[in-house]
């Protein structure tokens, strides 16, 4: 009798969810008309330095593979960014691997820290990509609540360790929820991990992002991190890269070798062009993007009060970081729900809080910085009426 079994499955991808965001654009799609406040990314796109380098060294790229852990020039680049701009000293005792994003930097992490059925704490709101990692790899996500303006409690993620605990990630500024973490939490996070002898993987993709009087800090500025904190940056959000896929984590020398086996097994080395566009984009600086998140900060402004004009928003409106804000409707309606509703008959799209772990209510994740100003408004407009249309019947 002929088997059927080609035709299943691995069991582990079963456990993983489905990526919301392709859900949510095959939802647009269907939808023309449809203005997004879903994705995140930015509105803006490289510095023209970046396109220009890649240009530049086009005849010297040719068929052979560059350093697993990204050209050195790109590396020492990015080091002197660490230590200027971030505090962190860079030593024998630390490793820099240049990635395809910041998404393959905690994959290579977990590969090298974890084994099948190993645990990782992941606050929620958590990054559904994380979430999705973890257990792809056989190991087991295990969400902790944070409190009503989505910080991370030092005690409620100590009670949460076992003997099978790994690692602890934070992601500050905060995606989905746009919270950014005070120095003293992350400072109390990075040393129970230290104590309890487990990693603390900090996630900066966002760093810049940061508003009002909020300040972003790295743990791994710490003078006692060096062995357990493992830091993961991006060029995606800040240099409106998202396409060219350039990222780099920093990582504990003992996990060195591990990490390159990851990344020689699946990537084998960063796209070379993608690495030249990155060095000119590091050589335009930090104004190139400081420019373009001023307009940004803007934009959260105006969404934050137009979303403040709802009765139907609970725990109140607030993001001091990334480029979101993470709503509790006062609604007993499926989050989805509500998603396909907006897209369907207003034509605007959110992300659903679901996906980012949050199962207690009806969670929306509503992103600012893709938009122009025009396009925003109208949005922004769409769906505030939606919202007071579905939540009143």
């Amino acid at each position: 009798m002929k088997s059927d079994s080609l035709t299943t499955n691995s069991l582990r991808m079963d456990y993983v969810q489905s990526p919301v965001v392709p859900i949510v654009a095959d939802l647009i799609r269907e939808t023309p008309g449809t203005i997004s406040l879903g994705q995140g990314v930015v509105c803006y796109g490289p510095p023209e330095a970046a396109l220009r380098n890649a240009i530049a060294h086009g005849a010297q790229l040719d068929q052979f593979y560059g350093p697993v852990e990204g050209i050195p020039e790109l590396a020492g680049m990015l080091k002197r960014k660490l230590a200027d701009e971030n505090r962190i000293v860079i030593n024998d005792e630390r490793r820099l691997v240049v990635t395809a994003g910041a998404n393959m930097g905690f994959l290579n992490a977990l590969f090298a820290i974890t084994d099948p059925g190993s645990e990782v704490i992941l606050p929620t709101p958590y990054y559904f990509n994380h979430e999705m990692a973890v257990r792809m790899l056989n190991c087991v996500p295990v969400s902790v609540p944070t409190d009503r303006h989505f910080r991370v409690d030092t005690a409620t993620i100590a009670a949460a360790m076992t003997g099978r605990t790994v690692a602890v990630v934070t992601i500050s500024p905060n995606n989905p929820s746009g919270a950014v973490y005070p120095e003293e939490t992350l400072r109390a996070v990075n040393a129970l991990c230290r104590e309890r002898g487990i990693y603390h993987i900090s996630d900066e993709a966002y760093e810049y992002f940061v508003y009002d009087d909020r300040r972003h800090f790295s743990p791994a500025s710490l003078g006692d991190s060096t062995r357990h904190t493992i830091s993961l940056f991006s060029l995606s959000k800040a240099y409106g890269f998202s396409s060219w896929r350039i990222g780099y984590v920093l990582i504990p020398a003992h996990l060195f070798e591990a990490v390159r086996k990851v990344q020689d097994t699946n990537l084998i080395c960063p796209p070379l062009a993608s690495q030249y566009a990155a060095i000119g984009a590091l050589e335009a600086g930090r104004n190139y993007c400081d420019e373009k998140i001023r307009q940004i900060a803007r934009n959260r402004q105006f969404v934050i009060g137009e979303l403040r004009k709802l009765d139907c928003i609970m725990d109140g409106v607030r993001s001091d970081g990334a480029f979101y804000v993470f709503i509790r409707l006062d609604t007993e309606l499926p989050d989805m729900k509500v998603v396909e509703r907006l897209i369907r008959d207003f034509r605007i799209a959110v992300m659903p809080g679901s996906a980012f772990g949050m199962g207690d209510g009806c969670y929306l994740r509503i992103s600012y910085g893709a938009l122009d100003e025009a396009t925003l408004e109208e949005g922004m407009h769409r769906l505030v009426s939606g919202l007071n249309a579905i939540l009143s019947k």
